[in-house]
């Protein structure tokens, strides 16, 4: 018998925005800080406690018996990707060790996915051929993105659902190891949502006509997604190739088959997608291009965004004139944290996005969940804050 609803939303960290917001959303009216005590002892261990009446008797290790636990994890500035993942597996196990009946893991920027091969040929099912060079990158690592899934299951979890997950090999064993499966939630129609009711690209509504531009190969099967979204005839597909001269260095150049050539760039505005950014570099040089090709706004939007000193340095450059971002690493919501980039971010808020899917995986009315799907958080510094 169960002392619980039957669906409860918790986090790793009490007093994580994200976690609570996703907790509102799917209607809970417990604090997630209620739900579950994060307790750490004095040796530094951690022991989290899904909380009881101290008079219940009757129901000792079997409180959660029919319930289903949702455990919102993201990237945090007081704890390391480490020590939440670890969090992750005891809070699962604590949930299953006292009767729940499901785990579901809410992750939305997939830890251990950059590990998504090891040195060996059975170490993940790329996409690609993978050369002499490939496997010795990763001579003497662990294949930590199948670990990490092994490990999750193992501790209790049935399901993970993540967002926009770039990579083939992490998708594919997650999959298969998830008993109850993994969701990997595709941005594409927040987007083009931000992009057809907002003033981020005024050559749409003027007239003048849209470039969505992918700045490599691997950007291009998101990029179309938008397009279809968007499904204006004056929006076009715009293709950006590249090659690495070296570990750090990147030339871009216009793919010769790309849709829409050079010469459709002059006077358009153009997006640009990606799945996340961690230097900056790649799409400091793809918006020089476009600018030099007379593009008038060029617009840089990214699922996952890392604000490390490099990328704020290397995006803050004329030729890039506003970023939109997601807060799937929730730090990108500090001011300081954004840096001189403030005055030209946009951050796009998923929480109600994600508890509509949530809510749908659960099989559980969502129809108070109201669109947008999204809500938007701009410094007043932008130039487009009202």
């Amino acid at each position: 018998m169960s002392c619980n609803p039957p669906l409860l939303i918790t986090g790793t960290e009490s007093d994580n925005p994200f976690a609570i917001d996703i907790a509102v959303f799917c209607g809970q009216r417990i604090d997630i800080s209620d739900v579950l005590s994060l307790k750490t002892y004095a040796n530094s261990e951690f022991c989290p406690r899904f909380i009881s009446d101290e008079k219940d008797m009757q129901h000792i290790g079997s409180k959660l018996t029919g319930s289903t636990i949702v455990v919102v994890s993201t990237a945090s500035n007081i704890l390391s990707r480490n020590e939440l993942s670890w969090r992750n597996m005891l809070v699962a196990r604590a949930a299953k060790d006292n009767g729940a009946e499901r785990v579901v893991l809410v992750e939305p920027d997939l830890f251990y996915s950059a590990q998504d091969r090891g040195p060996r040929p059975e170490h993940g099912e790329v996409d690609f051929t993978r050369d002499i060079s490939d496997y010795k990158k990763f001579d003497g690592q662990p294949f930590s993105s199948r670990f990490y899934a092994q490990s999750l299951a193992l501790a209790g979890v049935d399901t993970v659902i993540t967002v926009h997950n770039h990579s083939a090999a992490v998708r594919k064993l997650f999959s298969d190891i998830m008993p109850a499966g993994f969701f990997n939630l595709n941005p594409a129609e927040v987007f083009a949502d931000y992009i057809l009711n907002s003033d981020v690209t005024p050559s749409l509504h003027s007239g003048a006509g849209l470039l969505v531009c992918a700045p490599d190969k691997g950007a291009r099967v998101f990029t179309s997604e938008v397009h279809k979204h968007i499904e204006k005839s004056n929006v076009d597909l715009l293709y950006i190739a590249k090659q690495r001269l070296g570990e750090r260095s990147v030339e871009s150049f216009i793919d010769p088959d790309s849709p829409c050539p050079y010469s459709g760039i002059k006077g358009r505005d153009v997006i640009v997608f990606d799945d996340m950014v961690r230097t900056g570099s790649t799409i400091r040089q793809c918006c020089k291009i476009l600018k030099d090709a007379g593009a008038n706004r060029v617009v840089f939007f990214v699922t996952h965004f890392y604000s490390s000193p490099e990328v704020r340095e290397n995006l803050n450059t004329p030729d890039l004139d506003e970023i939109i971002t997601t807060n799937t690493i929730p730090c990108i919501l500090n001011r300081d944290m954004q840096g001189r980039l403030r005055r030209k971010m946009t951050v796009l808020k998923l929480e109600k996005w994600i508890s509509r899917h949530v809510l749908q995986c659960m099989k559980q009315d969502c129809s108070h969940l109201t669109l947008p799907m999204y809500t938007v958080d701009m410094s007043s510094k932008n130039p487009r804050w009202r």
